[in-house]
């Protein structure tokens, strides 16, 4: 047997034949003549532990029903300390016993191939691929179609030489199909939160997308992430989710990187959101740690708003982005969440069709459904596997908790202490360093040498870089500070330890002067064991619309102030409101919506990468619709002092209006017959539109032509009057009969009148009409295949929303 072989299939080989007496005689007789790996996983139910909850198997959004065809997320998990070694994870039709391949509903996806991997002797179950401490894997489901009714996932965990399955409880989930009266409903959670008081927790971002990780076609010059942009909210708003459409909000994120249009949406929800989340973007996309630290960024949740959900473009791509929808951080224990960590996959938007990371914009239309990326989806695709592997994880996103605040309600208490150091970035001290000697950043501090309230010690390091004056010395590259383990205070011992200020609460009015409040909580209590009385609360009068008469102009509070626009030395920072009412008068609204002020950081040090300010933005590179900018920045430190790594050029999609569309017609027909028979007369010629002008294209020219003709001429006399008639009628009655003859032998194909247009498809931005000819008569004959229905579109309602 092999070294790596998984450990559930050979430890299922040795415990079987030990748990024998816990089967029937009927039981083993099925196990013996069963041949497949998969009925096996299931004959060894019968050794299952009741009661056993240390383990669970959870469905993304823990939904009840599953739309047939969508994507889950499935995590199985140990609750510490608990671990497992190996497992198993299938997925059966209700009903079915598995030893058949039509028993098993759906498909598994690998999402890291380290860790899962499919079973050999049962393909359609999944398995660790080595045996090692684990506390969670993951894996996508894709659901069935429809009319396969409820489906049940089941997980056997591995444990030294012991197998745990379940029936029914945490290792067992059943889901069922949703049917068509409940199209349209979330699949997101639908309990209420019973957690009291508030939890703040940060959002740590780590990018994994690299030329070194995932080298197809990688974009060297202008790979990056955009900026973050979310919410905490309530189960009354979605941001988005699988299965889902794409507001514009996450179109813009998702195709342009601009968290703009995002915020507005999510601000427009103000009672359902309780923190808008919001962290810079990187350029580029990955860099080590210690050059630049991990974005972040801080929310707080409530028991009304207990979900959050997050989005970043991974850029350049078509509409290609990875996040969190809905993660809710309430427990089932009405308590708080203490750690989440994801690994994340891209996901497509379902609004533009490219299959490569600078694909040329090709919007999706109609619109599809979001979905995450596979393996198989394009040959051209940078994750395409024709194996249909999984796709390597491009970013992983960790949530910790860092403070509750309020009375607190759970039952079960926590595994690990909340207290952490104070956050706020300390203060540098003046740098005497040489100008001559050239350093790397300094590393992140690490860890405490003690871990109680002892005195330790904490080290960082930088590297020499370049030494320009040799009679220079240059100081240590190491640098210590003493240090005490979380939670301790090296002050005196009558001292309390407090947490920082919790965001100002809403003011209380939505007009006038009211009050807001926040909110602090101790830490660290006195060691001489007396009261602390630093106030833990702060109240203050606020303004919201200072005028509120019907005239007036309402808005809402300023939001929270984005980050200082520069790492070091002076920068700018913003906040923003918007208008929630314009003036009942109609006159326009002269409220500001933006507010910025200066914003000071560390001073700045010497680093090797001498560099100027960022140009501004070019041009786009297209005159309409969508293209390309670009800006640069110079080096300006020496060439001696070696390699500089950071980009000088950067480039960002650019959106402007619409380019103009010119009247498009078919060609002339060809001349009537002249409509006299003798003497003057005139032909027409005629052309019809093909696509109608929009955005201020050229207009269409004339359709109908007039040119005169001339017959032979009429002799007069009443005698050649009659004459001329005659020959009229004989030449009609000979032109008849010739058609007759041709119908009989060669049908035609008749049509009907064309029909009206139809309403068009939108109110406003362009949208589409449409009208058809239906055929009246079709030729029986096969050589007349042309005789089809026709149906002809016209751009409407161009002017913009």
């Amino acid at each position: 047997m092999s070294r790596l072989q998984p450990l559930a299939l050979r430890l299922l080989a040795l415990t079987v034949p030990l748990v024998a007496k816990g089967f029937s005689d009927e039981t083993l007789e099925k196990a013996a003549k069963s041949e497949g790996y998969c009925s096996r996983i299931l004959r060894a139910q019968g050794t299952r532990r009741e009661g056993y909850n240390e383990f669970s198997l959870r469905v993304e959004g823990d939904p009840e029903f599953y739309k047939p065809g969508n994507s889950y997320r499935v995590t199985l998990s140990a609750a510490t300390p608990a671990y497992f070694r190996g497992f198993t994870l299938i997925a059966l039709k209700e009903g079915k016993e598995g030893d058949k391949e039509e028993d098993h509903a759906g498909t598994f996806q690998i999402i890291d191939e380290e860790e899962t991997q499919f079973m050999s002797n049962c393909p359609v179950a999944v398995t660790e691929s080595t045996p090692r401490r684990r506390t969670r894997i993951q894996v996508f489901w894709t659901a069935p179609p429809t009319g396969t009714g409820c489906v049940i996932l089941k997980a056997s965990i591995v444990q030294k030489r012991i197998i745990y399955f379940q029936d029914e409880g945490s290792l067992t989930k059943k889901i069922c199909e949703q049917d068509s009266a409940s199209e349209g409903v979330t699949d997101k959670p639908i309990l209420d939160c019973c957690a009291c008081g508030t939890a703040k927790y940060r959002l740590t971002f780590y990018g994994n997308w690299s030329e070194k990780t995932h080298p197809k076609d990688f974009p060297r010059r202008t790979n990056h992430w955009s900026a973050i942009i979310g919410s905490s909210h309530s189960k009354n708003y979605i941001l988005w989710e699988y299965g889902g459409y794409a507001s514009e909000g996450v179109k813009q994120v998702a195709e342009l990187g601009s968290p703009v249009k995002m915020e507005e949406e999510i601000r427009q929800q103000s009672d359902e959101v309780l923190t808008v989340i919001k962290a810079k973007a990187q350029w580029p996309a990955w860099q080590p740690l210690n050059v630049r630290a991990a974005p972040s960024a801080e929310f707080s949740v409530d028991r009304h708003r207990h979900l959050m959900s997050f989005l970043t473009m991974l850029g350049p791509s078509p509409d290609w982005n990875v996040g969190l929808s809905a993660e809710d951080l309430c427990t089932k224990d009405c308590g708080w969440v203490q750690k989440v960590v994801q690994d994340l996959i891209p996901w497509d938007a379902g609004t533009d069709s490219g299959v490569t990371y600078e694909s040329p914009n090709k919007p999706t239309v109609p619109q599809e459904k979001i979905r995450p990326l596979t393996s198989l989806d394009h040959p051209q695709s940078p994750f395409y596997d024709p194996e249909g592997g999984s796709i390597k994880l491009v970013a992983r996103v960790v949530i910790e908790r860092i403070a509750r605040k309020g009375e607190q309600c759970n039952i079960v208490p926590d595994n690990i202490d909340d207290i952490v150091a104070d956050l706020a970035p300390e203060e540098k001290e003046e740098d005497d360093t040489p100008e001559t000697c050239i350093y790397s950043n300094w590393s992140p501090w690490s860890a405490c040498s003690s871990s109680t309230c002892e005195k330790g010690k904490r080290m960082r390091q930088r590297m020499l870089k370049a030494q320009l004056d040799l009679s220079v010395p240059c100081p240590d590259t190491q640098d210590f500070q003493p240090c005490m383990g979380p939670g301790c205070s090296d002050e005196d011992g009558s001292t309390c330890m407090m947490s920082d200020w919790i965001t100002w609460s809403p003011c209380s009015v939505s007009c006038g002067m009211g009050t807001r409040s926040r909110e602090r909580y101790v830490k660290q209590f006195p060691e001489d064991g007396s009261m602390c009385k630093v106030p833990t609360e702060e109240t203050e009068k606020c303004v919201v619309n200072e005028e509120c008469s019907p005239s007036s102009c309402l808005v809402t509070e300023w939001g929270e102030w984005d980050e200082c626009s520069a790492s070091c030395g002076t920068g700018m920072k913003r906040r923003h409101r918007m208008i929630k009412m314009t003036p009942a008068d109609g006159s326009m609204c002269k409220a500001e919506t933006t507010e910025a002020e200066k914003c000071m950081m560390p001073e700045c040090h010497t680093i090797p990468c001498l560099l100027s300010p960022w140009s501004e933005w070019s041009d786009c590179s297209v005159t309409c619709g969508k293209g390309m900018r670009t800006r640069q920045r110079m080096l300006k430190s020496a060439a001696e002092l070696g390699d500089c790594n950071e980009e000088l050029e950067q480039a960002e999609k650019c959106m402007l209006p619409e380019c103009p569309i010119d009247c498009e017609l078919t060609e002339w027909s060809q001349w009537s017959e002249c409509n006299t028979s003798c003497g003057k007369g005139h032909m027409i010629r005629t052309r019809m539109i093909k696509i109608e002008p929009q955005f201020g294209g050229t207009a269409c020219p004339e359709t109908v032509q007039r040119t005169k003709c001339r017959v032979r001429k009429c002799l007069r006399g009443p005698g050649m009057e009659k004459r001329r008639w005659k020959e009229a009628r004989e030449k009609r009655r000979s032109e008849q009969a010739k058609k007759n003859i041709d119908s009989e032998q060669y049908p035609v194909c008749r049509l009907k009148p064309w029909t009206a247009w139809t309403e068009c498809s939108t109110l406003c931005g362009g949208g589409i009409q449409e009208r058809y000819m239906m055929v009246k008569k079709r030729s029986k004959s096969t050589q007349f295949t042309s005789c089809k229905d026709k149906k002809e579109l016209r751009a409407c309602n161009v002017h913009p929303c």
